[in-house]
């Protein structure tokens, strides 16, 4: 996974998370909001991106709220990734446990066997 989670948005043809929010607070100039609008026809993602953005009413404030569950998120994100790391097995004490298990077998087995013939 990339260790770097900027924007959702950076391999698709949508647009950007800061023209999404300069559509809504009316700072594109005509060509530009056609593109969107355009593109807006066509996305099912974006679409519902824009209905949220333009449910809140404070818009103002929506770029510094996306940057803060940003952070919160990566902190999430990298926490979960520090805790996800394997355990780690050292493979000679396995192979180290595994033959003392088969020499305990096999001294039983033969004290079994010679002690009955």
């Amino acid at each position: 996974m990339k260790a770097s989670f900027d924007d959702i948005f950076v391999t698709t043809d949508c647009p950007s998370q800061e023209q999404l929010l300069d559509y809504v607070q009316g700072k594109l100039n005509p060509e530009e909001r056609h593109a969107i609008e355009h593109h807006l026809a066509s996305c099912e993602m974006c679409s519902e991106a824009l209905e949220g953005l333009q449910s809140i009413h404070q818009k103002e404030k929506i770029s510094g709220w996306l940057q803060e569950m940003k952070g919160n998120m990566l902190h999430k994100l990298r926490k979960k990734n520090r805790q996800r790391r394997p355990v780690d097995f050292n493979i000679v004490q396995v192979l180290i446990i595994l033959a003392v298990i088969f020499i305990v077998l096999s001294l039983f087995f033969s004290y079994y066997y010679y002690s009955r013939h």
